[in-house]
């Protein structure tokens, strides 16, 4: 099972040059990717600039959305320029996870109509996948630039609904968890190999969980801090996200075990502390076991 980490580009008050130094850091220690969680009505940063930071100070890491609420990009032909252009400018290393979202401000704040968000979502891929494989657009032909891999970067799909289970057969690699601990990622890797199956294909769906970690004196404090504002809009399941975190070195040991006997293929975890510390705290105690 690879592990990669996430960037804090979520944790507010995170300044641009601690998100580089965290990438820098996070690439020389191994880890295998980099996350960035979605919203917009937040103090947080866009995720494809993010990581579009994070590509000019790395060489090797893969750079993952985990996930981009793709239905709040209304625009599917300048979304497409954006994700090429990422992809481009970090050779490739762009791994696109999307999903629907569910969050009423954001949707109301762009516009947006939230009960139409999976065909919002299905028209965005739609009409990306068109551009990136250089259908023609205007007097100039294709938008560009080209991505890197013939058809555009490497997709997964979030989501607990059949729809999304589907969506993610049809398009992507494979299906990536928005929490929910190892039995999320088995439930959703059950669901992911039925639907693949009923799509007629034959590879095997890439299995991506995602879980929040802190460690050291304050870790439980820096957990209820960032997850208890970040999950305030959840009601009773803030508590649960809130207790779910990682934040002994015996609880990340114990779920690295726990994610392996799911078949999950790569675990991101996401910090609820900016400090750079604790890429090597998180390396020390997760990659010399993984």
């Amino acid at each position: 099972m690879d592990i990669g980490i996430g960037l804090p580009a979520t944790i507010p008050g995170i300044e641009g040059r601690r998100l580089l130094d965290w990438a820098r850091r996070a690439e020389e220690r191994g880890f295998t990717a980099l996350g960035v969680i979605d919203r917009l009505v937040y103090d947080n940063f866009e995720p494809l600039i993010a990581l579009t930071a994070a590509a000019s100070v790395t060489e090797r890491v893969r750079l993952l959305t985990s996930v981009l609420l793709g239905p709040l990009r209304a625009n599917p032909a300048l979304f497409a320029k954006q994700v090429a252009s990422l992809d481009r400018l970090s050779n490739g290393r762009l791994v696109l996870g999307m999903a629907v979202g569910g969050r009423d401000d954001d949707f109301q704040t762009s516009g947006l109509d939230l009960h139409q968000r999976g065909k919002q979502l299905d028209h965005l891929v739609d009409e990306a996948r068109r551009i990136w494989a250089g259908e023609s657009r205007g007097t100039a032909g294709a938008i560009g630039p080209r991505p890197v891999s013939q058809g555009g970067p490497q997709l997964l799909f979030g989501g607990q609904s059949p729809a999304s289970f589907r969506r993610a057969a049809k398009y992507g690699s494979g299906w990536i968890a928005g929490g929910g601990g190892p039995q999320a990622v088995a439930q959703g890797g059950a669901a992911a190999r039925e639907a693949w199956a009923a799509a007629g294909r034959t590879d095997k769906p890439w299995l991506v969980g995602l879980a929040y970690f802190a460690l050291g004196p304050q870790a439980r404090e820096h957990a209820a801090s960032y997850l208890g504002e970040y999950y305030a809009f959840a009601g009773p399941y803030r508590d649960m996200v809130v207790q779910s975190a990682l934040t002994t070195e015996n609880q990340v040991h114990d779920a690295l075990a726990a994610y392996r006997a799911t078949d999950c293929d790569e675990l991101i975890l996401a910090p609820c502390d900016p400090d750079i510390g604790q890429v090597d705290a998180l390396a020390a105690v997760a990659l010399t076991s993984a």
